[in-house]
């Protein structure tokens, strides 16, 4: 079952992206003021396929929803528990590497007359 109802939600997915591509913005409207997509409109009537692309978008959406609903809902109940559940967490301690303490030298300056008598000058300016 949700096999199925996933292939659903796959499909659905990818038509609802061509659906919301191919309608066409509320700025493309202004063409038309200046003479352009008179005739090439009249197939679907005075408004074009605005309604029934509404109407497609609207139903392919509340799909959607049902269908995501449905997988979360599906997946939720059908869990047994953690997938850590079936880790032995002895084998994890029994692998563990001592940490052995490192002891890192910190570095010395030192300093030369010649670096001790170029810096004073910088320092008094």
């Amino acid at each position: 079952m949700s096999t199925i109802l996933t292939v659903v939600h796959i499909a659905v997915c990818f038509f609802l992206v061509t659906i919301v591509l191919l309608q066409h913005g509320k700025g493309a409207d202004a063409g038309a003021a200046f003479g352009g997509g008179g005739s090439s409109q009249s197939l679907f009537g005075s408004e074009g396929p605005v309604p029934l692309m509404n109407k497609i978008t609207t139903v392919v959406a509340v799909v959607f929803m049902l269908t995501s609903i449905t997988l979360a809902y599906m997946s939720a109940t059908s869990s047994t528990g953690s997938v850590m559940s079936s880790v032995d967490s002895a084998a994890i301690e029994e692998t563990a590497v001592p940490v052995t303490e490192q002891v890192v030298p910190m570095p010395t300056a030192e300093i030369t007359e010649e670096a001790a008598s170029q810096e004073a000058p910088k320092a008094q300016e």
